[in-house]
């Protein structure tokens, strides 16, 4: 890797934490940047042992208010979701990859912004059975394909009326448990290997300083104006994966 790359490496990891301090949207930073470096599929395989770093931290620093009862009512769906999207990944072509993150990213965005402007769209589907097993399944692919479920599960947390602290706890909390989850299946598809736990050993520091850096944002920066940049970075990130342009 050049200067150039190990900078843009460090700057990633640093976004992997401040994801997991609750500002979700800026998982769609790292997966681009990730995607960039070492290709679509093997992406996957380089951020999940960094996910897991920012998800011990995060645990320990908002555990307390965590909601064990959306944890629950979501794991089992987003297993499933794992499962499934796993199998799918042993016969994907690596040049399908780029496309399938970048529509991955797309509609995540688009969901994300319309939850902003139409908070009352969901009504009282929220805490029907159904949408906790539809988000639930799309969450738990969307992690496998391309550890992108930050968003999904927001969309949830925030139907459903979480304030933003029990937010943060519960998101620790459900994807400490779902990325550990899918360590074994990352494993069986050849995408963490011996070399690449070394670089993610070289960039942990970043992520935790990242989730100490997310915490100061998340007490500081009106969160409307930040998810407004980062999803409209997201889309044009999302459209570039695509080949849009």
């Amino acid at each position: 890797m050049s200067i150039g790359e190990w900078i843009l490496a460090v700057v990633a990891a640093l976004g992997v934490g401040i994801g997991k301090a609750g500002l979700s949207g800026m998982s769609m930073f790292h997966v681009l940047v990730f995607a960039f470096l070492f290709g679509a599929r093997a992406s996957t395989g380089v951020v999940l042992p960094l996910l897991l770093v920012g998800d011990v931290a995060a645990v320990r620093t908002f555990h307390q208010h965590a909601r064990w009862d959306y944890v629950r009512r979501m794991l089992p769906p987003a297993c499933l979701g794992v499962v499934l999207a796993a199998w799918f990944m042993r016969d994907l072509d690596e040049t399908l990859y780029r496309p399938v993150i970048g529509w991955v990213m797309l509609i995540l965005s688009i969901l994300q912004f319309a939850r902003m402007y139409r908070p009352d769209w969901f009504g009282n589907v929220p805490h029907a059975r159904w949408f906790a097993w539809t988000m639930g399944i799309l969450a738990g692919a969307a992690t496998m394909l391309a550890n992108a479920a930050g968003p999904v599960f927001a969309i949830y947390l925030i139907a459903v009326g979480l304030p933003k602290m029990e937010f943060v706890g519960t998101s620790a909390w459900f994807f400490f448990i779902i990325n550990l989850f899918k360590v074994p299946f990352s494993i069986a598809l050849g995408l963490i290997r011996g070399q690449t736990l070394l670089l993610n050993l070289i960039l942990a520091p970043a992520v935790l300083v990242g989730v100490l850096t997310g915490r100061w944002l998340v007490e500081r920066i009106p969160q409307r104006l930040f998810e407004h940049l980062l999803l409209a970075f997201a889309v044009l990130a999302a459209l570039r994966l695509i080949g849009a342009f």
